[in-house]
């Protein structure tokens, strides 16, 4: 299944020289999470030379829900990380994932100049995309996110040269923050090289401070560079 819309929101400056792709949680599009970031940050928000992409998952059954269709990345047998991924899906949305990039590499963007990170399932899907399926992209973050206990992540690196900045709430009670550090724990037993920071008083959601420190990596990670 292709995704779905994309929205963009463009360098403030003279000329784009790094790009982040924002990936939404389940149920959400890429217009709401732009609109969820817009009010944290300010409607005015960007970075001088970095378009941030947008895209919205495909609307697709979803098992949790009993089967109801929702803009989700993948499906799951169900939200814990004691069951299998669903690979089917998740290879898929992989290959869609390798495509976006790819357009945002033709733009004249290298990989090394390319950050992807999203919130809960989009998190684990920017986990897969950059240590699997699209390797030597600049950084990857998730928020409040997780991997399956025996994901096939784990036995499948590709690259252990992109940091990882992960954060998770401490009060999430949908997706325990138990399970983003075991996650981020296993990441690094395997050589990837991160920070994982608890954000307090914070349930399955998105606080202010946290999209700020998050931007401030982002900006470390992708700091301009002179146009040639």
């Amino acid at each position: 299944m292709a995704m779905e819309a994309l929205h963009l929101v463009k360098q403030t400056g003279k000329a784009c020289t790094g790009s982040v792709i924002f990936l939404h949680g389940s149920g959400d599009t890429g217009q709401g999470f732009l609109n969820w970031v817009k009010f944290l940050m300010g409607s005015d928000f960007g970075l001088p030379h970095i378009n941030f992409y947008f895209p919205t998952a495909p609307l697709r059954p979803y098992t949790p829900l009993g089967g109801s269709t929702s803009n989700v990345w993948f499906d799951r047998y169900n939200i814990t990380p004691d069951v299998p991924e669903h690979i089917q899906t998740l290879e898929s949305i992989g290959q869609e994932m390798k495509g976006l990039i790819g357009k945002v590499a033709d733009s004249g963007v290298p990989l090394n100049r390319i950050v992807i990170g999203g919130f809960s399932m989009g998190g684990a899907l920017a986990l897969h995309t950059a240590y699997r399926f699209s390797p030597g992209l600049a950084g990857a973050f998730a928020l409040s996110s997780f991997l399956n206990n025996n994901s096939v992540l784990y036995s499948n690196v590709k690259t252990r040269d992109t940091p990882l900045y992960m954060c998770h709430g401490d009060r999430d009670t949908l997706v325990p923050i138990s399970w983003g550090q075991n996650t981020f724990q296993d990441l690094t037993k395997l050589g990837i090289k991160g920070e994982f920071t608890p954000i307090k008083n914070t349930l399955h959601e998105i606080k202010q401070k946290e999209i700020e420190d998050l931007f401030r990596w982002i900006e470390k990670v992708l700091p301009p560079v002179e146009n040639k």
